[in-house]
């Protein structure tokens, strides 16, 4: 089954910037440009659409990208194994980098909820078993070997979600009461999991299957618009799942897809990370605003 015309305004992606290694983490901001990594020379730009790629700052491998509610910017720095926050002066601090003792693994992609928690996720295999420090990252709780979703609540305190074989991309459902995780690697799902008021884990189940064909591409990158549609990248592009979980259809893109965000003032465009490129396209549907979006037009 394919919707796409009833999912995209445009047929045809355009490419705004190229030249780059491995690009990742797009993020919109409201001021009118867009944050995206390079991760293998661990760099942050910054991109307003027509304009030239600037560079923002060096990262220890930056990777996935939120706002917290004050706007500040979060990060995952994979190669540095923490979680930072740029503050509104520039200063770069450590927001997780240790769960009960020992050193995260490294994290990948995080969200802000609306209360102002922020979850991420933190696979484990890409680091060598001797250099794992969580608990239970050497197998001790079992097959997944400490690679988990976690939220770090206002107060600073972190607490694991659930655990997985690989989390990689997050997104929550307009109302915030399901969780979808993409699960990467061998077993190419979405997971689903339905949280309580206080973040915890009331029950889980596979919401999407992408393990299909031979094409190139990974669940990891993903997003969810204001009809409650899931957008994550998947063999051959962004796949799109309806609320209920079946395919709606495959946006394709030049070069293979590795994230994107919603951005633009009626956030309907999608801004593409394509491994050496970014790219846009137009939607028909706006995606889910960021809590911090709707804070700043309050005020």
């Amino acid at each position: 089954m394919n919707n796409l015309p009833e999912i995209l305004e445009t047929a045809e992606a355009e490419r705004q910037a190229t030249g780059f290694v491995f690009t990742e983490g797009p993020l919109w901001h409201p001021d009118g440009y867009y944050y995206f990594n390079d991760i293998n020379p661990g760099a942050l730009y910054r991109l307003k659409l027509g304009g030239k790629a600037e560079q923002v700052r060096k990262t220890e491998g930056g990777n996935g990208m939120t706002f917290d509610l004050e706007g500040r910017l979060i990060h995952c720095e994979g190669d540095g194994y923490r979680v930072t926050r740029t503050g509104q002066d520039g200063r770069v601090t450590t927001l997780a980098d240790n769960f009960e003792g020992g050193r995260l693994n490294r994290p990948n992609d995080v969200v802000c909820h609306s209360d102002g928690s922020l979850w991420f996720t933190d696979p484990s295999m890409r680091r060598p078993f001797s250099d794992r420090q969580v608990p239970g990252a050497k197998g001790v709780k079992g097959v997944w070997a400490g690679a988990s979703v976690y939220r770090v609540a206002t107060d600073g305190s972190i607490a694991t979600v659930a655990d997985f074989e690989y989390p990689n991309g997050l997104a929550f459902s307009p109302d915030e009461r399901t969780l979808y995780v993409a699960n990467t690697r061998s077993s190419k799902y979405i997971h689903a999991i339905d949280v309580d008021a206080s973040g915890k884990m009331l029950r889980r189940r596979i919401f999407a299957d992408l393990n299909e064909g031979d094409e190139p591409g990974i669940p990891d990158g993903m997003k969810v618009d204001s009809k409650g549609r899931v957008f994550c990248t998947g063999p051959g592009g962004i796949w799109v799942m309806n609320p209920d979980g079946t395919r709606a259809g495959i946006i394709r893109m030049p070069e293979q897809s590795v994230n994107f965000c919603f951005g633009g003032d009626d956030m309907k465009t999608l801004f593409v990370c394509a491994y050496t490129s970014v790219y846009t396209i137009r939607v028909k549907t706006p995606g889910q605003p960021h809590p911090w979006y709707r804070v700043r037009k309050a005020k």
